[in-house]
């Protein structure tokens, strides 16, 4: 019976891993006229290094390790933030050179976020939030 718990602990874990790194193929932001972006055409080294943090978090759920999972999980979310920080900078950036604050701020408000972010943290929450639990190998008498 525990063992089983565990095994579908597992693959909740696993589902949570599949969403982060389908989700990092999935349109995250929208720029007008250009299209839909994923993590690859935001920046290759994003999205190798969301790659990389996938695999780290999905070394944890095949050891049953639940720290390292939830840390590379963590990492990830951060990395998303760091992401979306990104986005937010480099759009405003991209519009430099208008004369004006305002129009920056505008033009570069057209740069929407896309449902993919959604998809990403969504995975990333439920790798921390599935547990994980070990086998006690202690025997009561």
């Amino acid at each position: 019976m525990y063992f089983g718990t565990l095994r579908i602990m597992k693959n909740i874990q696993l589902l949570g891993l599949l969403l982060v790194v389908v989700g990092s193929f999935l349109p995250l932001v929208h720029v007008p006229i250009i299209g839909n972006w994923n993590y690859w055409k935001l920046d290759h080294s994003l999205a190798i290094t969301c790659w990389i943090l996938s695999a780290g978090a999905l070394f944890g759920i095949v050891n049953n390790s639940a720290k390292i999972a939830r840390t590379f999980a963590v990492l990830l979310i951060l990395l998303f933030i760091l992401s979306l920080i990104a986005v937010k900078v480099q759009s405003l950036d991209y519009f430099s050179f208008l004369p004006f604050k305002s129009w920056r701020e505008t033009f570069a408000g057209v740069v929407k976020l896309k449902w993919g972010w959604a998809i990403e943290f969504l995975g990333a929450f439920i790798i921390i939030l599935a547990k994980n639990n070990k086998v006690n190998n202690k025997t009561q008498i």
